[in-house]
């Protein structure tokens, strides 16, 4: 069957002409829109500019087919062979092409748009600033695949292998790169914003200038990469590894990156403001410099010495507040409690987080966070709503003042009088707080505030402090009880 007999008929109504023979036809131009072609030979044909939009080219062979600006929109082209097809400015937009063969085509700017390409085979195609917006790419072969200036927003490419690829410059923001193989590709200048990068593999994948903020690498293998200046500012960095990884000047302001492997990476010039301190592995780090300001323009530099090296500014453990209540927590308890916690972090925004409660049938723990130099304001501050506020308040105070040049550096204290001063005001505190009706009423119903405590304190050294300890703490409640009618 020739191309005029196709023609004629096609005219006449006719749509089928399945196993059709059309290999080095000229067809460009020519509408066979919602025909099936499945299994036909257009091998070599010349396709240019035809309209074959709904057309069913399943398992079709194109192989070296000319579709030039083609329009394929929603065609059906499952398992079809489009090797080396020149596919520039074609339209497939909405096209399946789950397990086809795409190796070495061309698809220059073509429209590809929430197209399925589930496990089709694209090696070495050609997409430079390709159309791909909610494309379905799962387990997609585009390994030393060509998509410089492509735009993938949206789109799905979880397992795909896009091994050597170069990717610089391409839009994949809000694309999902869950588990997919990136290893030595160029992703330089992307936009990988907001993308789901969980469990990728990026070794030794270029990222420099990328934007990968509010990006989730958690787990992703990232040793070696190049993440010079890259924007990973609010990006989820957790347990990834970094290993030898360039993060110069790359921007890290408020990334979460609590469990990552840092081994042997270089971070100078690094913005680290609102990073964690602490649950990273940081041996044998490169880092001269880094930018701690709120908005990384360089008005706030740490210098690090090559002695001090990264313990400057990575602690070992994570500085910490632990109030030891000798009681167990009711619902009444809990609800005075955290109304309380409220009043003061109104007062006092030191108190920025609430504590993490760990409560047994004996004792209740409270756990609060923070840097080195203001775990004694907190411990100030956690303790306002016992008894023995104004004991480990006085503890506190009078601990300072013993403090030596070594234990002030030890605990970041840079003025102990400021500091003292500071306590003594919260110390008034105690008066002041006025908690909602219901919850005053409850306050003074509740022996929780009256039990004996215990204040300790951890600074990022894994120095431990107790500041106060009840004459009465841990002992039995009989013991307790004669204790209290002693010291009334």
């Amino acid at each position: 069957m020739n191309v005029t007999e196709i023609l004629i008929k096609y005219a006449a109504g006719v749509k089928d002409f399945r196993g059709a023979n059309l290999a080095e036809a000229n067809l460009s131009g020519v509408n066979l829109s919602g025909a099936d072609l499945s299994e036909a030979d257009l091998s070599v044909a010349n396709l240019s500019g035809a309209y074959l939009t709904n057309t069913n080219l399943s398992q079709a062979r194109l192989n070296v087919a000319r579709l030039r600006g083609a329009n394929l929109s929603k065609a059906k082209l499952i398992q079809a062979n489009l090797n080396v097809a020149n596919l520039i400015r074609a339209d497939l937009g909405g096209a399946e092409l789950t397990q086809a063969a795409l190796i070495r085509a061309e698809l220059i700017r073509a429209e590809l748009s929430k197209a399925i390409l589930k496990e089709a085979n694209l090696n070495g195609a050609d997409l430079r600033e390709a159309a791909l917006r909610e494309a379905d790419l799962s387990r997609a072969n585009l390994s030393e695949a060509n998509l410089r200036g492509a735009v993938l927003t949206g789109a799905n490419l979880q397992g795909a292998n896009l091994h050597a690829a170069d990717l610089s410059r391409t839009d994949l923001s809000g694309s999902n790169l869950r588990e997919t193989e990136l290893k030595q590709t160029n992703l330089s200048c992307a936009n990988l914003s907001g993308a789901d990068l969980s469990g990728a593999n990026l070794r030794w994948t270029d990222l420099s200038g990328a934007n990968l903020s509010w990006a989730n690498l958690s787990k992703a293998k990232l040793s070696g990469a190049n993440l010079r200046g890259a924007d990973l500012s609010h990006a989820n960095l957790i347990n990834a590894s970094l290993v030898y990884a360039d993060l110069t000047q790359a921007r890290l302001i408020h990334a979460d990156w609590i469990g990552a492997d840092l081994t042997g990476a270089t971070l100078t010039a690094a913005k680290l403001h609102g990073v964690s301190r602490v649950g990273l592995k940081t041996q044998g780090i490169i880092c001269e410099w880094i930018d701690l300001s709120p908005e990384g323009d360089k008005s706030e530099i740490l210098h690090l010495s090559a002695e001090e090296g990264s313990q400057k500014f990575f602690n070992e453990t994570l500085p910490i507040v632990r109030i030891v209540i000798d009681a167990p927590l009711d619902i009444n308890a809990n609800l005075v409690l955290a109304s309380t916690y409220h009043q003061i972090s109104q007062a006092y925004p030191f108190l920025k987080q609430a504590p993490s409660i760990e409560a047994s049938l004996r004792k209740t723990v409270l756990t609060f966070t923070g840097n080195n130099d203001e775990l004694f304001i907190l411990a100030s501050l956690g303790i306002l709503p016992f008894n023995d506020a104004v004991a480990t308040q006085q503890n506190i105070i009078s601990l300072i003042n013993k403090f030596k040049t070594p234990d002030l550096k030890a605990w970041d204290i840079k003025d102990p009088k400021q500091i003292q001063q500071f306590i003594k005001a919260i110390a008034q505190t105690i008066q002041t707080i006025e908690p909602g009706q219901v919850v005053s009423n409850l306050k003074g119903k509740v022996n929780f505030f009256r039990a004996s405590t215990q204040t300790a304190i951890t600074n990022s050294s894994n120095q431990t402090l107790t500041v106060h300890t009840h004459p009465s703490f841990g002992k039995p409640l009989m013991t307790r009880q004669n204790t209290t009618r002693k010291e009334q």
